[in-house]
């Protein structure tokens, strides 16, 4: 009976059990009340007396070691099934919609216009948004007593000595200043950025908005370069079939200076609500870089002559995608966002 259980012992520890079938064809061979062990404990009676303790014991062992076996096996397949059926798919769930970002109105147009100077061979330049003082007006030629100095207009963060307060960027100007500071001429770049006003928000202005402004110097910069930059921009932006007036303007960092109109190109010029009945709209303001300006930041402007124009970004998205207020731009309003989607 001893060879009996010891080879019994051997077969149990070599039955490869891997599937729900196999641990079903190993309880039914060994751990079950009519199986092979169990028929072993009735042999018992007929073993010797002296025999029986250790026959007893050999049996037990026998039976512990079936078991053992059936319970890690149980344990195994039953976590290989969890693995299993957290994979699984489930093809009576309904589909999953997903939604794919696209990008804001405003980044759309800056990115066309980006493109547009960058082909012309302009350069990106950008600059901190919390501005000096004298780089947002001293050193663009600004009087002490300018209206655009006035706290109606400019958020200051700081007030202390003449030229060193500390200001949010009221245009994307001062990254002309830091630009010139540190290059030496010919330059020419173009300046998107965030600027700040502290002005009443309403459908047609606000507190925050997107400019993009540009400059070239070098030998011998007329204002006729300035027209075809702005002209060739103006096609491409607008259509081919856009048309163009400079006025006659003041800023004070340029000399002469002048304000850019287009022809309204949703009434095609004939006049409507959007334009005020004129036919054109100013996108705008533009003239050759003032020689206080060139000289503040150490360049001769005896050598040296060059352009600049600024345009704000938000008013040509409202433009282009007949956006009647600008407040939308910034509510971050899904339902209007999703129209500019690809």
């Amino acid at each position: 009976m001893e060879n009996t259980i010891r080879s019994l012992q051997q077969e149990i520890l070599d039955f490869e059990i891997t599937t729900a079938a196999d641990l079903e064809a190993f309880r039914l061979r060994y751990t079950v009340r009519k199986g092979l062990i169990a028929a072993l404990f009735g042999q018992l009676k007929t073993v010797e007396p002296a025999e029986k303790p250790r026959m007893g014991q050999l049996l037990n062992q026998l039976k512990q070691t079936a078991d053992a076996k059936l319970t890690q096996a149980e344990e195994r397949l039953a976590a290989t099934e969890s693995k299993s059926s957290s994979n699984r798919i489930d093809l009576t769930l309904p589909g999953r919609r997903y939604f794919t970002g696209s990008e804001h109105p405003v980044q759309k147009v800056l990115g066309e216009m980006k493109s547009i100077f960058s082909a012309m061979g302009f350069g990106i330049a950008t600059g901190p948004e919390l501005e000096l003082d004298s780089y947002n007006f001293d050193l663009l030629n600004f009087p002490p007593d300018h209206p655009a100095r006035d706290m109606q207009d400019t958020f200051f963060v700081t007030n202390g000595n003449p030229g060193s307060d500390v200001l949010l960027r009221t245009h994307t100007s001062p990254v002309q200043i830091r630009v010139m500071l540190d290059q030496k001429p010919p330059i020419r770049v173009i300046c998107p950025g965030k600027v700040y006003r502290n002005e009443a928000i309403s459908s047609r202005s606000y507190c925050v908005f997107h400019q993009l402004e540009g400059l070239y110097i070098d030998k011998k910069v007329s204002f006729a370069d300035l027209k075809a930059t702005i002209y060739s921009f103006a096609k491409q932006m607008f259509g081919a079939d856009v048309k163009l007036r400079f006025r006659p303007s003041f800023f004070p960092f340029t000399e002469p200076s002048a304000e850019v109109d287009v022809t309204c190109y949703l009434c095609g010029g004939k006049g409507c609500k959007v334009c005020k009945k004129s036919g054109w709209l100013e996108i705008m303001g533009c003239g050759m870089v003032h020689p206080n300006v060139m000289r503040n930041c150490g360049i001769d402007p005896e050598e040296w002559s060059g352009y600049a124009f600024g345009m704000g970004v938000d008013r040509t998205v409202l433009l282009r995608y007949k956006i009647d207020d600008i407040r939308l731009l910034f509510e971050n309003d899904l339902r209007m966002l999703r129209q500019f989607g690809a």
